[in-house]
């Protein structure tokens, strides 16, 4: 049985973020990370305290993700960078590789900490996105070269099972996934035609994908065997992303977007919070 809940949402922090995107929580900082791609900007937002920093950056920016020796990994419109920890925030690339046309999207770390970075040409032109594997070290492992919008990755709580996103396939896929490697594509979850596009995904405790719907005003939530058991709606059509956070992991949170809304809701581009919604799994922080 789909249990609805249309109203368990708080915002966590109003804005108006163009494309807001890729939230993350950094255990070690206690806050939530979180992007505007198309504003560049990188957000950070501690529950505890309130406290709110925005980090404007030379390009878009697609996601952010902490290193295991502290800083981030930001992938960006023309390949990854890094932010050292105790440095003077000044980007260095681990990878560059600028395509016109072309920007960085979603990405998301594995349990090996390998960091699994996506792309997509502005136009959205099928075959144009990759999916790359990058090492701590700067190794560069192409996955999948075409793809239209790369986006939700994330992995079972086993890490034997990969899931993802190719948003305008309107379908979650699964992958068998060892050893930094994937086979096995299948469909785990077909979002159906007037319920929006799959975005951005979280796994959690119990192996459960929670998917934000693009256009669909909602994340939904799927159990392994992938069907559809729990539905939150949300005010606003443009729901991005998802992710896990707070001190136990509990707290969902769900970014949105603006951009291509003719009236667009109040919280429309803000950071909103569903508290207690379930139990999230530790994210590994990435290798380099």
């Amino acid at each position: 049985m789909t249990t609805t809940r249309s109203t368990a949402y708080e915002v966590a922090v109003r804005a108006r973020a163009t494309l807001g995107e890729g939230p993350t929580w950094d255990p070690a900082a206690g806050r939530l990370l979180w992007l505007d791609i198309l504003g560049s900007r990188l957000h950070t937002y501690d529950p505890a305290t309130g406290r709110r920093t925005v980090r404007v950056t030379d390009q878009h920016v697609g996601a952010a993700k902490p290193r295991a020796g502290g800083g981030l990994v930001l992938n960006l419109r023309d390949g990854v960078a890094l932010i050292d920890a105790d440095g003077d925030g000044a980007l260095r690339w681990l990878h560059r590789e600028p395509v016109p046309g072309r920007r960085a999207n979603d990405a998301a770390v594995a349990p090996d900490g390998s960091l699994w970075a996506g792309t997509m040409r502005y136009d959205e032109a099928p075959g144009g996105g990759t999916l790359t594997r990058l090492t701590g070290d700067g190794s560069v492992e192409p996955v999948l070269d075409d793809v239209a919008v790369s986006n939700g990755t994330g992995w079972s709580p086993d890490g034997r099972l990969m899931y993802y996103v190719d948003s305008p396939t309107r379908r979650v896929d699964v992958f068998d996934h060892a050893d930094g490697r994937v086979s096995g594509r299948r469909a785990f979850a077909v979002i159906e035609d007037g319920a929006g596009f799959p975005d951005g995904l979280t796994v959690d405790a119990d192996g459960c994908v929670w998917v934000a719907l693009w256009d669909g005003g909602a994340v939904r939530r799927y159990t392994p065997e992938g069907k559809l058991d729990r539905v939150i709606a949300l005010p606003t059509p443009r729901v991005t992303a998802c992710a896990f956070g707070g001190p136990t992991l509990s707290d969902l949170y769900v970014t949105t977007a603006r951009v291509g809304l003719d009236s667009p809701h109040p919280v429309a581009g803000s950071l909103l919070v569903v508290p207690g919604a379930g139990q999230g799994l530790p994210q590994p922080a990435f290798a380099g």
